[in-house]
């Protein structure tokens, strides 16, 4: 990334409340830019937004996707040139429990972003973060491309194919002419862990939660696997799509994958083993027989267009993203009065001297892990 671009570039960030969003706030103010964010309350007790003070740095406006006047009203005031649209209902589970909510934020609020967007001059490039789980999901070992079918067995990720197929749409009827070429690209990650998150029906949340609290975690699916790859890892990729669809719109719009790397698709057992491990202490025992509404048991990415294209690739192995995320909890935990902003603001810097000096992927590290935590 080039933070001479970043500085004094004016930003909006929907869904800067949630998890990631709280994330990508950070760093763009320790980037210098002039971020606008725009979203409903935080949505969760505790929230990294609150602990890190993230609405410091920017400025907060609480509104709702769903809401086409208000959005249209903020970016017509604060005139962003990079729109980073994350706000969404991010759970699988609860689309099951509020399908027409899923739907409603996940499709027509991006529906909303788009056509304000088109509205607005000063915008130049658009991305919108999806997810994984867009692809239709045949269950294959191997990692799924950018013009692969899209497709979504759940709401959640049915919604996700629905807000591709809506900015494809809009890319090409209303930004991609010569009258008014505006980058609109969409990013699709895996599974994303890190601290901050404490979202209910999520692995490593509800784990730092059951650990805190000297409690056994239980797990719902230790078999099924996941893309796990830390926040900032897909974060990055985001930066520096946008820095390029602002320099060459037609060159770099469309769909993009920012996925770890092969070997880190790990079962849930393995990551709650290295998340103890990490940790210092406790154990984690399954839930017993399958509950609840159908969950993807195997999914996997192929992000070789982000590393051709952006020399995007991951910088973390799957073990430091665990040991980064259980130190960013246990800190948080056990320091009394400690400066969340500032513990999370330091994970940022490190990562970013991390990512700064690893020019090539990263060969798995050689690791020999403690006999399984799992409880009787």
């Amino acid at each position: 990334m080039d933070a001479s671009f970043w500085s004094g570039r004016k930003v909006l960030v929907t869904g800067h409340t949630g998890f990631k969003g709280s994330w990508l706030s950070l760093w763009l103010s320790r980037l210098g830019a002039e971020s606008v964010g725009f979203a409903l309350a935080p949505p969760s007790e505790p929230s990294l937004f609150e602990s890190a003070r993230v609405g410091d740095g920017m400025v907060d406006v609480r509104g709702d996707v769903r809401d086409l006047a208000a959005l249209h009203a903020t970016m017509a005031e604060h005139q962003p040139e990079i729109v980073f649209h994350l706000a969404a209902q991010p759970l699988v589970r609860l689309s099951y429990a509020q399908p027409v909510e899923t739907f409603g934020t996940n499709v027509l609020g991006t529906v909303h972003l788009l056509e304000a967007s088109r509205h607005v001059e000063s915008v130049r490039s658009v991305v919108i973060v999806t997810s994984d789980k867009c692809y239709e999901n045949k269950e294959w070992a191997w990692g799924y491309r950018e013009n692969e079918p899209l497709g979504g067995r759940d709401p959640y990720s049915a919604s996700k194919g629905c807000a591709e197929i809506a900015a494809a749409a809009y890319r090409q009827s209303y930004f991609a002419d010569d009258l008014r070429l505006v980058g609109v690209a969409t990013a699709r990650a895996g599974n994303v862990i890190g601290g901050g998150d404490w979202a209910l029906d999520r692995l490593l949340p509800d784990a730092a939660r059951a650990l805190a609290e000297n409690q056994t975690i239980v797990a719902r699916r230790p078999a099924s696997i996941r893309p796990w790859q830390h926040v900032l890892e897909p974060l990055r990729g985001y930066l520096s799509l946008a820095e390029n669809l602002h320099r060459a719109p037609a060159e770099y719009s469309g769909a993009w994958n920012f996925g770890p790397r092969d070997e880190d698709a790990a079962p849930v057992a393995d990551v709650l083993d290295r998340f103890v491990d990490h940790w210092g202490s406790g154990a984690w025992r399954s839930e017993g027989a399958l509950t609840g509404p159908h969950e993807a048991h195997l999914l996997k990415l192929d992000s070789s267009k982000a590393r051709h294209g952006l020399g995007w690739r991951p910088a973390l192995s799957l073990d430091e993203a665990i040991e980064m995320t259980a130190a960013w909890y246990r800190e948080a935990d056990t320091a009394s009065g400690h400066d969340i902003r500032e513990l999370s603001c330091r994970q940022i810097a490190e990562y970013e001297h991390k990512a700064g000096v690893r020019s090539v992927e990263l060969a798995p590290a050689p690791r020999t892990l403690k006999p399984r935590r799992q409880a009787a």
